[in-house]
C-alpha cells in the first residue's frame, strides 16, 4: 500500500505571535520526527501550504513562510492551497493519485479547520487516512480550549469511515511509514 505524508500549514504565522498554535514546539517535534521517518522509508512527503491575500499567510509573506523550525528536504513537494481543504482546487490529488497511493499520513495546523478538511475529504475520495493525534494543533476558540479541541476532533474523526476507506487516529510513534 504505498504511503504519502501530508504536513499541512506548518507556516510562521501560524507558529509564533497572535496565531502561535497550541504547544507548537512539541506538535513540530513530532512532525519532525515522524518526516525524517518517512524520508528513510522513501515516503513522499508533502508540504502544503495556506495562503490568503491580504493577511499574514499571503502568498510570500514572512507569515506564509514553513516554520523555521519544521525539518524540510529539496525532494519534498509543495503544494498551494486558498481553502481549508487541501484537495479543492489545488494539484494534491494530481500528485497523490488513487491508483498509486492508497494511505495518507496527515499532521500540521489547524486541527478544526485545515486538518478537518482535508482529512474528511480524503476519506470521502478513498484514501485511508492515519492522523497523527499528537502532532496537529490549532487556537483556542473562546469556547473551548485548543488541547479539548484537538481531542475532540481526535475522537471525532477516529469514528468515521467512508465505503472503502477510513480514519485511524494514532500517536506519531504508533504509526508505521
Amino acid at each position: 500500500m504505498a504511503t504519502a505524508l501530508l504536513i499541512i500549514d506548518v507556516q510562521r504565522a501560524l507558529c509564533a505571535g497572535e496565531y502561535k498554535c497550541f504547544d507548537i514546539e512539541r506538535v513540530i517535534a513530532n512532525i519532525n520526527g515522524l518526516s525524517a521517518r518517512a524520508r528513510d522509508a522513501g515516503i513522499p512527503v508533502i508540504l502544503i501550504q495556506h495562503e490568503e491575500v491580504g493577511s499574514p499567510l499571503a502568498h510570500d509573506a514572512e507569515g506564509w513562510q514553513l516554520a523555521e523550525s519544521l525539518d524540510t528536504s529539496p525532494e519534498d513537494q509543495r503544494v498551494r492551497k486558498t481553502t481549508p481543504d487541501s484537495f479543492y482546487k489545488t494539484n494534491l490529488q494530481k500528485l497523490l493519485p488513487l491508483e498509486d497511493f492508497e494511505r495518507l499520513i496527515i499532521c500540521g495546523l489547524q486541527t478544526d479547520y485545515c486538518i478537518n478538511a482535508t482529512v474528511r475529504q480524503a476519506l470521502t475520495l478513498g484514501y485511508e487516512v492515519v492522523l497523527a493525534a499528537d502532532a496537529h494543533s490549532t487556537v483556542d476558540d473562546g469556547h473551548l480550549t485548543a488541547e479539548d479541541i484537538i481531542a475532540g476532533y481526535n475522537a471525532e474523526l477516529g469514528h468515521l469511515t467512508g465505503p472503502v476507506a477510513r480514519i485511524d487516529v494514532l500517536p506519531t510513534r504508533e504509526i508505521r511509514v
